[in-house]
């Protein structure tokens, strides 16, 4: 029967019903119609075009650290946090934030997470053990801290509306008796698999989801592992793929899908959905960067015509890596001197390319605002 495709409720001592996952592949095997085989040529294609494009930048690893940064932001504001890019680039050149400082500390963690993870594939299989280890540099010193970060959970976790039971929970993960041997199944099908990458991605992330192996942070995991499985695949050199903006921007069929695959066995509307969100992404992102890549390219022309001197390109690049700055930020960056770092800021300012956003004569905060505009635009909308 349909609903027995991806697994079954099974009742448990005290009452509940927890979801035991079967083993991917799905079994009956996925059908591939028409539609489905085009969407997959199609997204393979954008992803291929993405990783093509980043080979052609002049500084990749420029649009890599904004491209993380943006995802770290939008994959957590799904979870509940309000900390905005800009918020997390203050933080890092040490400004001052309104915004409160756990929520700015859950999203920097999760940059360092997805550093940290792509280190390790080039150490460990993806395996529980690396997914363990992200899941605590994920969770460690912020909120969800003492839910033993790093660790699979040895107690039954819920999915549902705030102040739900284990009887009124939207979704019951399985029974924590169980989670060991889906765990060595999952590691199985990630390592063993021959689906095609985003087909791996895809079921992946649903049944990890599904499994729910933690205590807290699995969605942020779980987006986290799409992009790892696709480096680790060979099908990105570099980690460029996130799917946390369209995930926001349809969230309820996001979560409808995820439930179709338990109640009824869909594994077809789910990648449907998946690859959807694969393609529309990596057509964002080469955008994204063509227009990023001219933008710089137009100001560094700027500096060199209003003859900022041996800083104003250096300038230009750094603002690109770090697009909020203050002057003692910027000065240690170029090792230049404050006074003259302050001048070229100042200079941009008058240019319309850097906005000084505080309004102060000390402690000045400056904004590339045309660069974090383009970078945003989207992401602002969801």
């Amino acid at each position: 029967m349909a609903s027995m495709r991806a697994g079954q409720f099974r009742r448990q001592l005290t009452g509940y019903e927890a979801f035991m996952p079967k083993p991917l592949p799905p079994d009956p095997p996925l059908q591939w119609d028409a539609g489905l085989l085009g969407l997959l040529t199609d997204a393979a294609a954008a992803v291929g075009r993405l990783d093509g494009m980043a080979g052609t930048l002049p500084n990749p690893d420029l649009f890599v650290a904004s491209y993380v940064r943006r995802e770290a932001v939008l994959s957590s504001q799904i979870e509940g946090t309000q900390s905005s890019l800009d918020d997390v680039l203050a933080h890092e050149v040490e400004a001052r934030v309104a915004t409160p400082p756990d929520d700015i500390a859950e999203t920097v963690n999760y940059v360092r997470a997805m550093r940290l993870g792509l280190r390790l594939l080039d150490e460990l299989p993806l395996s529980g053990r690396l997914i363990r280890r992200v899941h605590g540099e994920l969770m460690e010193g912020v909120r969800g801290q003492e839910r033993d970060p790093g660790e699979f959970r040895r107690t039954q976790n819920w999915i549902g509306s705030a102040g739900c039971t284990l009887e009124s929970a939207t979704f019951v993960p399985p029974a924590p008796e169980d989670l060991p041997g889906t765990i060595r199944d999952f590691e199985v099908y990630l390592n063993a698999s021959d689906d095609p990458p985003l087909v791996l991605a895809a079921l992946a992330h649903a049944q990890f989801e599904t499994i729910h192996p933690f205590l807290d942070g699995n969605g942020r995991v779980g987006r986290l592992l799409v992009t790892l499985l696709l480096v680790q695949r060979r099908v990105l050199a570099r980690p460029l793929l996130y799917l946390s903006l369209f995930l926001k921007q349809n969230r309820s069929e996001y979560y409808d899908r995820l439930d179709g695959i338990r109640t009824r066995g869909d594994w077809e509307a789910w990648l449907r959905f998946f690859l959807t969100g694969v393609k529309s992404t990596a057509n964002d992102a080469v955008r994204v960067a063509a227009e990023l890549t001219a933008l710089t390219d137009e100001h560094r022309r700027i500096a060199a015509d209003q003859n900022l001197g041996r800083y104003g390109w250096p300038l230009i690049d750094l603002l690109a890596q770090q697009p909020v700055v203050t002057i003692k930020y910027a000065t240690a960056r170029l090792s230049s001197t404050p006074a003259t770092v302050g001048r070229l800021l100042d200079e941009l300012v008058s240019l319309g390319i850097v906005d000084e956003i505080t309004g102060l004569r000390r402690n000045r905060v400056y904004r590339y605002s045309p660069f974090l505009d383009v970078l945003t635009n989207d992401a602002d909308s969801a």
